[in-house]
C-alpha cells in the first residue's frame, strides 16, 4: 500500500521557479524509488509578480491549499522593486509563518565535504548546528499586526516587538526535542543555547526566564546561554563548539544569514519553517533577481530543503521510508561536492542549475545500484 503526500509548491519570484524546477526533477528520480509514499505536487502562485500583475500577493486559494497540503516546498518570493505603499518588500512568507503558526525556523547550520569554507581553522569542517527561530512574535510582530501600531510619518515611524511565555515556551521544547534527537544520532551533539538580549530587552529578559524553567524539565540535555552580540563573534571564531541555537524572531533572521556565510553562503543553507500541524521548507535564500533566468542558480538549499521535507513527513507518520529517502538524498548531496563533481557559480565554477541537479540524480543512481 502506498502512502499519498500533498505538496503544495510555490515557486515564487527570481530564481525561485529554477530552483524549484531542480528540485521537483529531483524528488521526481528519488520517489521512483520510494517504498510505500508518492509525493503529490501542485504549484500555486504568489509573490511579488503575482503582486505586481494582479494586486494580490498571495491568492486565497494559494493559502487554502497551503492549510490542506501535507508539506509546501517554497522557491523564493520577492523582488527589491515591488514594494508596498509602505516601503516594505512583498514577503507572503511571512504571512504563511502566522497563518499556519510555523513557529520554529530551523535552520541547519552545517559544513559539505568539499565545499570551501571561509574560515581557515580545519575544524570549520566540522561545523554542523542548527539555528531554531522564533517566528510567530519577537520584533516581527509588528509587520504581522500593523493595527497596533501607530500611524507611520515622514518622521516618525514605530516597530512593535512581543514577546510571550507561550511563544517562548514552545520554542524552547521544540528547541530541546531537536537537541535530544540529534544527540541519538551523535552523542557529541545534545546542547541548547538560548541567544538573546536579556540585559536590554524586558522581553527577552521574559524569554530568559522561560528558557531556564524549560531546561530544567530536560535535565539529560545541556543548557546554557549567550548574548546575541557575543553569538555573533562566537560565530565567527568557533561555530564548531555549538549545536542548538534558540533564539527570537529578528536575531534569528540575522544570525541565519551569518552562519550561511560559514558553510559557503545562502546557496548551500536549508531551512523549515515548523508548527505542530504545518511546515514549509524552503531555501535561506532570497529570490536574487540579478541571476534570474541565466540558469547560475546554485539549488542545493533547495535540495537540502527537500530532504528535511522528507524527514518532517517521515516522524510526522511514522514512515521510516521517508526518513531513509531524506538521508539518501542528504548523502548524494555530499558525495556531489566531497567529489568535486560540480562547482557553483559562487565558488568560481560554471556548473548552474541544471548540472548539479543532474550529478545529485546521477548520485542517487549510484547508491541505487550499491545497494
Amino acid at each position: 500500500m502506498t502512502a499519498d503526500f500533498r505538496i503544495v509548491v510555490l515557486p515564487g519570484d527570481g530564481i525561485g521557479p529554477e530552483v524549484m524546477d531542480a528540485c521537483l526533477a529531483v524528488l521526481g528520480d528519488l520517489q521512483r524509488t520510494g517504498s510505500g509514499w508518492r509525493l503529490r505536487f501542485e504549484t500555486h502562485p504568489g509573490g511579488a509578480q503575482c503582486y505586481a500583475d494582479t494586486g494580490t500577493a498571495f491568492p486565497a486559494t494559494s493559502m487554502r491549499a497551503a492549510r490542506e497540503a501535507d508539506a509546501v516546498l517554497f522557491g523564493a518570493m520577492g523582488l527589491p522593486q515591488v514594494r508596498y505603499a509602505d516601503g516594505t518588500e512583498i514577503a507572503p512568507q511571512l504571512d504563511l509563518r502566522d497563518e499556519l503558526d510555523l513557529y520554529a525556523g530551523v535552520r541547519p547550520i552545517r559544513a559539505i565535504p568539499g565545499v570551501p569554507l571561509p574560515l581557515a581553522d580545519p575544524r570549520a569542517a566540522t561545523i554542523d548546528l542548527v539555528i531554531v527561530r522564533e517566528q510567530t512574535e519577537g520584533w516581527f510582530y509588528g509587520r504581522l499586526n500593523p493595527d497596533r501600531l501607530p500611524p507611520a510619518s515622514d518622521d516618525e515611524a514605530f516597530d512593535l516587538g512581543r514577546i510571550t511565555r507561550t511563544g517562548s515556551q514552545r520554542l524552547f521544547e521544540f528547541s530541546f526535542a531537536l537537541a535530544a534527537k540529534r544527540r541519538a544520532r551523535n552523542p557529541a551533539k545534545g546542547r541548547v543555547t538560548c541567544v538573546d538580549k536579556a540585559n536590554v530587552h524586558r522581553g527577552l529578559a521574559l524569554m530568559n526566564k522561560v528558557f531556564w524553567e524549560v531546561a530544567a524539565r530536560h535535565a539529560d540535555s545541556a543548557a546554557d546561554h549567550c548574548y546575541v552580540d557575543a553569538m555573533a563573534l562566537n560565530l565567527l571564531r568557533r561555530p564548531w563548539d555549538y549545536d542548538v541555537l534558540a533564539t527570537e524572531n529578528q536575531f534569528g533572521d540575522i544570525l541565519s544569514d551569518l552562519g550561511a556565510g560559514l558553510i559557503g553562503g545562502m546557496g548551500m543553507a536549508p531551512s523549515g519553517d515548523i508548527g505542530d500541524r504545518h511546515a514549509l521548507f524552503q531555501p535561506s535564500h532570497g529570490s536574487a533577481p540579478d541571476i534570474a533566468g541565466q540558469g547560475k542558480a546554485n539549488p542545493t538549499a533547495m535540495l537540502l530543503s527537500a530532504a528535511m521535507m522528507l524527514d518532517w513527513l517521515g516522524t510526522r507518520h511514522k514512515m521510516p521510508a521517508l526518513a531513509g529517502a531524506a538521508a539518501q538524498l542528504e548523502a548524494a548531496v555530499d558525495r556531489v561536492f566531497a567529489g568535486q563533481r560540480v562547482r557553483p557559480f559562487e565558488f568560481g565554477g560554471t556548473d548552474g542549475t541544471t548540472a548539479i541537479a543532474r550529478a545529485v540524480i546521477d548520485a542517487l543512481a549510484e547508491s541505487e545500484v550499491a545497494a
